[in-house]
């Protein structure tokens, strides 16, 4: 098993060096491929950053990696419960965070931390104080 760094995972979307996608390419052919949830975290804030990605853009690549044979990501249930959350409006970020940490409550000030997915009673309980 090999992993790859968030430039790599970058090339394998948005395809804009020839030879580095190509590299890319053989590497996720020849081996199974560990993707860490920093470098999904990472990835989304430099496609939606830098190359304007959308959100539907997004998780299309997401939830494919997730779905690939030969791709192992971090915690995938917890990526995916962030990828569903992400899709009713939350940051990324956040929706990672809230879904790394379990039944643990998280404490915030921010008043729209995964306020959709809460609306809707998909995402666990969110302590947002008000001071």
């Amino acid at each position: 098993m090999i992993a790859l760094d968030t430039n790599m995972l970058v090339r394998a979307l948005v395809a804009d060096h020839p030879d580095q996608v190509a590299v890319v390419r053989q590497l996720i052919a020849d081996d199974t491929v560990f993707i860490p949830r920093t470098v999904l975290l990472e990835a989304e804030w430099v496609l939606r950053a830098r190359y304007k990605k959308t959100a539907p853009e997004l998780l299309q690549f997401f939830r494919a990696l997730l779905e690939t044979d030969n791709t192992v990501i971090e915690a995938a249930e917890e990526v995916s419960n962030a990828l569903d959350w992400y899709e009713q409006g939350a940051d990324f970020a956040d929706a990672l965070h809230l879904a790394a940490c379990g039944t643990a409550v998280i404490h915030t000030f921010d008043r729209n931390f995964c306020k959709a997915a809460r609306d809707a009673g998909g995402a666990p309980d969110v302590r947002v104080w008000a001071v």
